[in-house]
């Protein structure tokens, strides 16, 4: 690959005509059929009904199909042992527990798992006990679930925020029982207790730690109370069950006589403070019937997901969308009680005022597509969940880097927490917080959290400060639990010099000109990291000498990816990474090679599926394309609108799309806590993050003839806008014209203070690509 110093080349207009007609002459279908355009909603208006909670739950998109409420403590779904709980190619389901987590990679939630049974009680192990179902009986949509079980019990699930809600209709019996069994979870359990408090009445504390390391331990507690008395009880330790027994260890069951009235409703509500907690939450939220929940529930969700009302496109793609929608409302999740308290990274419990609390932290992932998603979506909740990280770092001591309840996981490497606060800034989610968030961030940019704290922070800072990189040193000795980021340099340099190039617009913006000045000359510390005799990125080791395999697609040092995935996380200054591949023109080959684009033009899908997605959802290694899969290359595609190229962009976005479909494969990858699933929302939208922790929106084409998306007022005074794109199709895909409240609009981008204002966004397609977008101005600037 040739490369020059020379900058960014530009090519002439006849030049571009000349590729534009080549592309055309290549065009096949791409994403969608059914261009017709067509209201959205059912007959009935319900959004809801469009919601499939089975999508990703097969094939490693670690999904789940039970009830929760929007951003819910409590998400109330079967096990059938799965790591993350639900596995549609399973068939035994070992309990239904109130913890999980949407698309996680490793083990965690599924706590107090409760399944109901007939007969004897005889076994305590819930791989044991475990009852056997079909899918031909199972059924689920927002806030609720169903499914019968080979005992003859059907089970059903909804929720409130913080507790579960259940309603078994057994067999006619004496022998009705629901066991809870406090010692077997997801995670790895440290401790447990039951104790029956009377005939309603049952109470755990659970203790655990976890999530792909083994964390501080958190303890949950849960009260259960029943809608009628159970006729006898008992408990367990280990595999000993004694009837009659009010406390145990490890689980209890309780019994009822179902040979009349064969309903039994339940109600248990969690709290990650005290056992008080758990109770005020079940006074606050309990007391309702089973179908007056369910109802709430899905009120709750069918208000959430009309904020974005979508026509045109086949039933399938509407289905995939809403589904998406759906899950990128799953996290993060409500941390406090009912009464503002909750358990802080101190272990200390504190009150929430004027905000509520969140917790479980994604945010390597969910810093490039959720963050935005939720700030413009929901950016009440947004602002809140902001407020909460900067509670972490009050509260804790540092900012978090992978969050789980009131623990540091350390998962991850990087600096995910800038781009985030950065997001929730420039998206107006921070008034009156803003020297608040400064400080916090500033003190984890330029140092590392003590030793007595869990948190690894920016762990090789040391050395990025001193060299201008951060050192691959595998098996550097590591004190602390997670991943280290001395085993990814190579990308945790370009992680941190992300995160500088947004700490840096931030300190201009609140007139920090020394800071501003040095983040923005940190932010291009990722050239010290690319080797010339290569023209890719390359880890270099502590004597700074660049080492492991030259190969790109085999090199060391890149956390889930490789080289070619990592070269276009330079979102803050792309027009510099074009320079160092050579150019315009070298840089558009690269794409077009690291895309399979000749392939791809001539059957998106297969490609997509063939090419891109080359194993399972964990083959991040050794690779010279595009992995839609999994998070370090999400902005690629959008890569194209700052090379001239920006139809290229619409090219590869749809052929991604077709990896989103509607049954339980429907998935590639992890969802992590909604990342790939903001990114489908995003996509579909034609409007996506292309800077994350900054104002500036990519364009493409959309996959809807209409979207209206209604905004809060009180964070966009717009309160809302609508993106048209009429006949949008696999044939017709190509933005030929685009308009924002009416007046033409050459720029592949929108910047967040054109969105507060905008009301229209109307794109003209056709089925060839145009000269739209491809002037040298057009692209997405540098940040200076």
């Amino acid at each position: 690959m040739s490369h020059t110093a020379s900058g960014t080349s530009h090519t002439t207009p006849a030049l571009r005509r000349t590729r534009l007609c080549l592309a055309a002459v290549l065009t096949a279908s791409a994403l969608l059929t059914a261009p017709a355009a067509e209201a959205a909603a059912p007959a009935d208006g319900s959004l809801a009904d469009l919601v499939n909670p089975f999508i990703g739950s097969q094939d490693d998109g670690n999904t789940f199909p039970g009830a929760a409420v929007p951003f819910g403590m409590v998400q109330f779904s079967p096990d059938t042992g799965h790591s993350t709980g639900y596995d549609y190619s399973q068939h035994r389901i070992r309990g239904f527990s109130l913890v999980h987590l949407s698309g996680v990679g490793c083990a965690i939630g599924g706590d107090l798992p409760v399944l109901p049974t007939t007969g004897d009680v005889t076994q305590t192990d819930y791989a044991k006990y475990a009852a056997g179902f079909d899918h031909a009986d199972e059924a689920a949509s927002p806030g609720y679930y169903r499914a019968g079980l080979d005992s003859g019990v059907t089970a059903e699930l909804t929720a409130t925020a913080r507790t579960g809600v259940q309603r078994y209709t057994f067999p006619a019996t004496g022998k009705a029982n629901v066991l809870l069994n406090a010692h077997q979870a997801l995670h790895r359990p440290a401790g447990s207790d039951v104790e029956i408090l009377d005939d309603h009445t049952v109470r755990t504390r659970i203790t655990g730690h976890g999530f792909c390391r083994e964390t501080a331990p958190y303890t949950v507690y849960t009260v259960t109370r029943f809608s009628r008395p159970f006729t006898a009880y008992g408990t367990w330790n280990g595999t000993a069950v004694t009837p009659g027994a009010r406390t145990g260890a490890d689980g209890a069951y309780v019994r009822f006589d179902t040979t009349r009235d064969r309903t039994v409703e339940a109600t248990t509500a969690l709290s990650y403070v005290d056992a008080r907690g758990a109770e005020a939450n079940l006074r606050a939220e309990g007391g309702r019937s089973f179908d007056a929940v369910r109802r709430a529930a899905r009120d709750a969700w069918e208000r959430r997901l009309a904020d974005v009302r979508v026509q045109g496109g086949s039933p399938a793609l509407r289905r995939t969308f809403y589904s998406s929608l759906y899950r990128t409302f799953l996290a993060p999740n409500v941390g406090e009680d009912a009464d503002g308290r909750y358990t802080g990274w101190d272990r200390r419990i504190h009150r929430a005022q004027g905000f509520t609390y969140y917790q479980n932290w994604s945010l390597w992932d969910t810093y490039r597509t959720q963050a935005q998603a939720l700030a413009l979506l929901a950016p009440r909740e947004a602002r809140d969940m902001a407020l909460s990280v900067l509670k972490i770092d009050e509260d804790g001591g540092w900012l978090p880097k992978w969050g789980y309840g009131p623990v540091e996981t350390n998962i991850m490497t990087g600096d995910p927490v800038t781009p985030f606060l950065t997001t929730a800034y420039q998206l107006g989610l921070l008034k009156g917080y803003e020297e608040r968030a400064y400080r916090a961030l500033k003190k984890n940019a330029d140092g590392v959290p003590p030793a007595a704290n869990a948190g690894v922070g920016r762990e090789a800072d040391a050395e990025y400060l001193a060299d201008g990189f951060a050192p691959y040193l595998k098996g550097r000795p590591h004190t602390k639990v997670g991943d280290s980021d001395y085993d990814h340099g190579a990308s945790v340099t370009l992680e941190y010099a992300l995160s500088d190039a947004m700490l840096g617009q931030l300190a201009r913006d609140l007139g920090h000109v020394e800071d501003a000045a040095r983040y923005a000359t940190r932010a291009q510390n990722y050239r010290n990291v690319f080797d010339p005799s290569t023209g890719f990125f390359r880890a270099r080791d502590a004597s700074g000498a660049f080492t492991g395999d030259p190969d790109p697609a085999r090199g060391i040092g890149f956390h889930e990816g490789t080289a070619w995935q990592y070269q276009w996380l330079v979102p803050q200054d792309l027009p510099g990474v074009i320079s160092l591949i050579g150019g315009e023109r070298a840089t558009n080959a690269r794409l077009d090679s690291f895309f399979a684009y000749d392939r791809l033009l001539a059957d998106p899908e297969k490609t997509a599926r063939d090419v891109w997605v080359h194993g399972n959802a964990y083959t991040y290694y050794n690779a010279a394309v595009y992995n839609p899969m999994n998070e370090p290359d999400l902005i690629a595609p959008y890569t194209y609108l700052s090379t001239g190229q920006p139809w290229k962009t619409t090219d590869v976005v749809h052929a991604a799309l077709t990896l989103f479909t509607d049954g339980p494969t429907g998935m590639t990858g992890n969802d992590d806590l909604g990342t790939m699933s903001a990114w489908n929302v995003l996509s579909s939208l034609g409007l996506f993050p292309v800077q994350p922790g900054y104002g500036t929106w990519g364009l493409s084409t959309p996959v809807f003839d209409r979207a209206d998306v209604r905004l809060d007022r009180r964070f966009w005074p717009s309160g809302g806008f609508t993106v048209t794109a009429p006949g949008t199709s696999a044939d017709h895909r190509y933005i030929q014209r685009a308009r924002t409240d009416g007046t033409d609009y050459g720029r592949t981008y929108l910047t967040t203070g054109a969105l507060r204002s905008l009301r229209s966004l109307a794109f003209t397609v056709g089925p060839r690509p145009s000269e739209w977008g491809t002037s040298p101005e057009a692209g997405p600037p540098a940040l200076k």
